[in-house]
């Protein structure tokens, strides 16, 4: 969409940026600093910002490169963008100029943000205690450029050409470490997955860092590289934490990296609840033999054993082992609410937790054992993520959610979800069709050929009067399928064990959504 933000606007707050460099991008009293800034800027800085923003700009371009087809042989390069096909430079120019000037310019401030923090790091860690890990661990140079692998070797094409899905691949991947300096790490990863032409998303924390990146497998590889010989991770990470699927970078809109409280946002600080106290990790093959053992008894109402799903509603409803107790909560951040509200059902149990890669079961488990109500704590090591590599005709059914633009990756045939309007099977997620909803919808092709796309019947009616209603603001947020849904669910004393296909109900109707 257009810019929404001024030119003035804009040279100030990268003004700011500059001027100092542990600014939130997202603090909104920004918006308006002191014109008086602009005359702080030399000549160098003038030219790092135009370097920023003319490297922002080249970088959102080449995300939206895509192999070229048959019938484009003759040209160099395509771009896809908005659901439209660009064949030349200067018509996929104009459209990001026109449509994606806002993220091109937090891009560019990202990129001011990251230049600021490298010029000022060496002054930094010069001051800082001389027992400081990251110092003892970097002795040969605390500038971020020196530790950037050395790509001269590789012909620049070779990093974005497989970018495609066929080719491509994205990483999912975490690592619990003390961080004496996290927004050192944070502009290191950025100039690393620009350096390498890598999208996705990477939060830094003092408890660690937690990463999903997107690019070609060459890019992808050599960033393993790195993150193993890196000095602050290289004891605690090995290549079986990187978790691998078919994808790019255009999985991935931008590259997002920034510095948070925690790696995953549980809501409780990590001094309060740390990843250092955790349930035992099981491997792939010893969870898969407990759920085994589980499944095989007569009466799993009254087992001593629960498997459970530390992810949010709508990855579950996709997705799940068979016989798990799956939360119906929108965010991990309600997980600890669930388990208070819910302790009387984990005392004295076995719990065996899973989630997508293992790293909400880190400080889930820690969480739900300092509770002391449950007999024992166990989580699945590398997630589902690992477990589907070694067993992906096991006893997960469905699809594995995913947090970009694929939303799900897919294992073995099974379909445990249903269309939300008919109830027929269907596991392919859509965004609501009202414009700014962002919930995820489950409606099949014929319910879509009838003009059933939006989440809910309030939505679909807002969709259908946008023209002559209210203003686009009004519609976030205001729907049927997330208002009827509590917020912290209370389980019966037995709960309901998820099956494993869905049989359509008797509420199902073509005119409205079903209940969820």
């Amino acid at each position: 969409m257009p810019s929404s933000t001024s030119p003035d606007q804009r040279d100030d707050l990268e003004t700011c940026i500059l001027r100092f460099s542990n600014l939130d991008l997202k603090d909104a009293s920004l918006i308006n600093p002191s014109s008086s800034l602009k005359a702080e800027l030399d000549s160098s800085t003038k030219k790092k910002y135009s370097f920023a923003k003319k490297k922002a700009f080249a970088l959102f371009v080449k995300t939206k490169e895509v192999p070229a087809e048959r019938s484009f042989e003759c040209k160099e390069k395509l771009w896809k963008c908005c659901q439209q096909l660009f064949t030349d430079r200067t018509s996929i120019h104009r459209h990001v100029a026109t449509q994606h000037a806002d993220e091109v310019y937090h891009q560019t401030a990202s990129i001011l943000k990251q230049l600021a923090v490298t010029l000022n790091t060496s002054k930094t860690l010069s001051s800082a205690d001389e027992k400081n890990p990251l110092k003892e661990c970097l002795p040969h140079s605390h500038e971020v450029s020196a530790w950037l692998p050395d790509i001269s070797c590789f012909n620049p094409d070779e990093l974005i050409s497989g970018q495609g899905s066929e080719e491509g691949e994205v990483l999912l991947y975490y690592c619990y470490h003390d961080l004496e300096d996290p927004h050192w790490i944070c502009a290191w990863q950025t100039a690393l997955c620009q350096h390498l032409h890598l999208t996705g998303k990477i939060r830094i924390a003092t408890e660690g860092i937690n990463g999903t990146v997107g690019g070609s497998k060459l890019a992808t590889g050599l960033y393993v590289e790195v993150m193993l010989s890196f000095p602050l991770f290289k004891d605690d990470l090995c290549k079986d934490d990187f978790k691998t699927s078919k994808g790019g970078a255009h999985c991935f809109p931008e590259l997002r990296v920034g510095v948070f409280e925690e790696i995953v946002p549980m809501g409780i600080s990590p001094n309060k609840i740390s990843y250092k106290k955790p349930g035992v990790h099981l491997s792939p093959g010893e969870f898969h033999k407990e759920v085994a053992k589980f499944l095989s008894q007569a009466n799993q109402e009254q087992s001593d054993t629960i498997i459970l799903d530390c992810r949010n509603f709508y990855e579950s409803k996709i997705g799940r082992f068979q016989g798990c107790l799956a939360p119906d909560i929108r965010k991990f951040s309600y997980f600890p609410s669930y388990v208070d509200k819910n302790l009387e059902l984990f005392r004295e149990k076995r719990v065996l937790m899973y989630c997508t890669g293992g790293i909400r079961c880190e400080r889930g488990s820690a969480y739900l054992k300092a509770k002391g109500v449950c007999k024992e704590v166990f989580q699945l090591k590398g997630g589902i993520h690992k477990y589907l590599e070694e067993f992906p005709d096991g006893f997960y059914k469905g699809k594995l959610f995913v947090f970009d633009e694929r939303y799900a990756l897919s294992y073995n045939n099974d379909v445990v979800s249903e269309c939300s309007y008919c109830g027929a099977r269907w596991d392919q997620y859509k965004l609501c069709s009202t414009p700014q909803c962002r919930q995820l919808i489950l409606t099949c092709p014929a319910c879509q050929g009838q003009g059933f796309t939006a989440c809910c019947v309030t939505c679909q009616d807002k969709g259908s009067s946008k023209a002559s209603g209210p203003t686009q603001d009004s519609f976030k947020e205001e729907c049927e399928c997330t208002a009827r849904r509590p917020r912290i669910p209370m389980e019966l004393s037995q709960y309901v064990r998820q099956p494993v296909s869905p049989e359509p109900g008797p509420d199902a109707a073509v005119d409205g959504p079903r209940l969820v």
